[in-house]
């Protein structure tokens, strides 16, 4: 798969300010911070040059540079709030490696979020894109949980339960309605010119890839990291370790 006149470059993009769940982002999780799983699992990856952390946090900085990331600059904490898009921060993490290591093919985002990705994900999102010379980015995604045809409800002006998407005919079970997906951040890959151009994904041309649930848990809240928690146990109750605050 992998040209060799071709560069991929992996980001990670983790700010320290998380509410939800502070100090997410360095937490234990199977014996390591959070993090770590993430670039770990991008060095394993034959095809991935380099694995840039862009963080606004030093905590976080020192912790990546442990486990093998390069952490070359901090990001600028306008890029760093609760309001600011985290596009900005992939377009400035670009800006500053095209400047300082010169351009690059392949861009990879894999947020410290989703531990349980493994390199056939990544590889497949690769793939996806340098075979879609018409696509500008590659996401992932996962069976919904919930359809909009079927049980996902808003409610009208009258305070009355309506479906979000009301189906041609009659459907009266889930498998009729149409399929749908929950996008995941097990991975983003992209062409750079796209994200300097872009305001967001769905501006381009989008490809997917379909990931398990089981690999596509994203940790956002206390409950995330309890099930993240479990599953790191079933798989190796050894590592079973309290969660550092």
């Amino acid at each position: 798969m992998h040209n060799i006149e071709q560069r991929t470059i992996a980001f990670i993009f983790a700010r320290g300010g998380s509410k939800g769940l502070p100090g997410k982002n360095i937490k234990l999780l199977g014996g390591k911070p959070l993090i770590a799983h993430s670039i770990e699992l991008a060095l394993s990856c034959p095809f991935i040059e380099t694995v840039i952390v862009s963080t606004d946090d030093q905590g976080i900085a020192d912790v990546s540079r442990k486990y093998g990331a390069e952490v070359p600059f901090m990001r600028p904490s306008e890029l760093a709030t609760d309001t600011a898009p985290e596009w900005l921060a992939w377009r400035h993490a670009i800006e500053w490696t095209f400047r300082e290591k010169g351009p690059f093919d392949y861009f990879v985002s894999l947020p410290a979020t989703s531990p349980f990705r493994i390199a056939d994900d990544v590889e497949s999102c690769l793939r996806t894109l340098q075979t879609s010379p018409d696509a500008d980015i590659v996401i992932t995604v996962k069976d919904a949980d919930r359809s909009p045809y079927f049980n996902m409800i808003v409610l009208n002006e009258n305070g009355d339960a309506e479906l979000v998407i009301k189906p041609q005919g009659n459907v009266s079970r889930r498998q009729d309605a149409p399929a749908v997906f929950d996008m995941t951040t097990v991975a983003y890959v992209a062409r750079p010119a796209f994200i300097q151009r872009a305001q967001q994904i769905f501006d381009g041309k989008v490809k997917t890839v379909k990931v398990p649930a089981e690999r596509a848990l994203d940790i956002d809240t206390p409950y995330d990291f309890m099930l993240a928690q479990a599953i790191a146990h079933a798989r190796c109750p050894s590592s079973n370790v309290p969660s550092a605050e």
